[in-house]
C-alpha cells in the first residue's frame, strides 16, 4: 500500500454529478486518494491555485499533474486498472459507441437537463417543452435497455457510470411524472445503480475539508 504522502488528491463534492462520475472512476478502478470534500459557496484557496476555474472533481496527481474534467478522472482512472473491462479497450469499435453515448450525454442532455430543471424550479410555461428536449435521449437509453441489464449489453461500461448521476437527476425533476412514464427499463437501471455497493460507497459523507484540514482516504 502506497504512502498516503504518495497518493493523488481529489477535489470534490458530494452530490455534484460531475464529481460524483469522477468519485465512480476512481471506486471502479479500485484505485485509492485523498479526499478533499468542499462547498461551492467557500472553495478553498488551495484549489483555486490548482485549478482557477474552480469546479469539482479535480484530482492533482503525486507528479503534479492536474486532471480537471470528470470524464477524464474516470478514464484516468480506469487506464491504471480496469477490472470490469468498462473501457472496452479491446474492442475499438465497441469502446467508439461507448464514448459517443457519453458525449450526447454531455454535450446534448445535460444542457436540455439544465433548462428542464430551470423551468420547474421557476415554474414556467414551458416545463412539458423542454422535458421533451431531454425525452430524447432518455429514450435512447430505454431502448438500449429493452434486452440487457446494461446499456452497452449484459456487463457494465463506462457509460453505465458516466451518465448515470444526469439520468438520475433528470427523474428527480418530476419524480411523479417518471414513476407513470414508459421508461421502466431506465427506471430498472437506474435503481440498481442507486442500491448498489458502489453508489453507497461513493456517496458517503465526509467532514469539509476547509474545516478540518484532514485529508479522507477514499477508493
Amino acid at each position: 500500500m502506497p504512502n498516503e504522502s504518495d497518493l493523488p488528491i481529489l477535489y470534490s463534492l458530494r452530490r455534484c454529478p460531475y464529481a460524483m462520475r469522477g468519485r465512480m472512476g476512481i471506486a471502479l478502478s479500485q484505485q485509492q486518494v485523498l479526499l478533499r470534500e468542499i462547498v461551492t459557496k467557500d472553495k478553498p484557496s488551495e484549489l483555486l491555485a490548482s485549478s482557477p476555474k474552480g469546479t469539482v472533481p479535480v484530482l492533482i496527481l503525486p507528479d503534479g499533474q492536474i486532471v480537471e474534467q470528470s470524464l477524464d478522472v474516470m478514464n484516468w482512472a480506469l487506464q491504471q486498472n480496469d477490472p470490469q473491462d468498462l473501457l472496452r479497450s479491446s474492442n475499438s469499435a465497441l469502446s467508439e459507441s461507448v464514448h459517443q453515448l457519453i458525449k450526447m450525454n454531455d454535450e446534448e442532455f445535460i444542457g436540455y437537463l439544465e433548462k428542464y430543471r430551470a423551468s420547474v424550479r421557476y415554474r414556467n410555461d414551458d416545463v412539458e417543452q423542454r422535458r421533451r428536449l431531454c425525452e430524447g435521449f432518455i429514450s435512447v437509453l430505454e431502448n438500449k435497455l429493452a434486452n440487457h441489464d446494461y446499456l452497452f449489453g449484459n456487463t457494465p461500461s463506462l457509460a453505465d457510470f458516466a451518465v448515470m448521476p444526469f439520468v438520475s437527476q433528470f427523474v428527480r425533476v418530476e419524480k411523479k411524472w417518471f414513476v407513470q412514464s414508459d421508461y421502466q427499463n431506465v427506471g430498472r437501471w437506474l435503481r440498481a445503480h442507486l442500491e448498489s455497493k458502489l453508489y453507497g460507497q461513493v456517496m458517503k459523507q465526509y467532514p469539509l475539508w476547509n474545516e478540518t484540514k484532514q485529508d479522507c482516504l477514499f477508493g
